[in-house]
């Protein structure tokens, strides 16, 4: 990822049309046809972690990978439908941990998969290994609620807790 700018393109599923959606912007990405929010899934690297992840507007997930690695295979998938469930509530940032190892340290990433919930380039909460979607789902989705009620409360009176 380096210094460029990486767009992806991302499928509207409200109308089918298809989106160039950045890495890294202020807000979350919508579509460019119906307005409706669009899941934010990004590949990430030690050079563009501060802005892509540090600096991003929503809470970030982040999935540290390797692509030798089987159950890192199975999470995957769950974690993009979860982003397409939770899209313009978070953000999902994918880092491989064999390409990034500076990062991966930084964070003390023993195990893969490793996901790690960020808001405002602070650790929430994580989860080391593979776990079934119908178990990662309700975690997931209790802690963006939780750190978007945080977000919201502090917007209203301009505290940072």
């Amino acid at each position: 990822m380096g210094d460029t700018p990486v767009a992806r393109i991302v499928t509207c599923p409200q109308c089918g049309k298809r989106n160039r959606v950045k890495s890294a912007a202020a807000g979350y990405p919508h579509c460019q046809n119906c307005g409706a929010p669009l899941p934010w899934v990004v590949d990430v690297d030690d050079a563009g972690f501060r802005e892509v992840v540090l600096q991003a507007s929503l809470p970030a997930l982040v999935d540290f990978w390797a692509p030798w690695c089987g159950p890192c295979r199975v999470v995957s998938p769950i974690v993009e439908r979860l982003a397409g469930t939770l899209a313009g509530k978070m953000k999902v940032a994918k880092l491989n941990t064999d390409a990034s190892p500076a990062t991966a340290n930084q964070y003390g990433i023993r195990g893969i998969p490793t996901l790690v919930l960020l808001q405002d380039g602070k650790e929430i909460d994580r989860i080391t290994g593979a776990m079934p979607e119908s178990a990662l789902r309700p975690w997931l989705e209790q802690r963006v609620q939780k750190a978007s009620s945080r977000a919201a409360s502090e917007s209203i009176t301009g505290e940072r807790r």
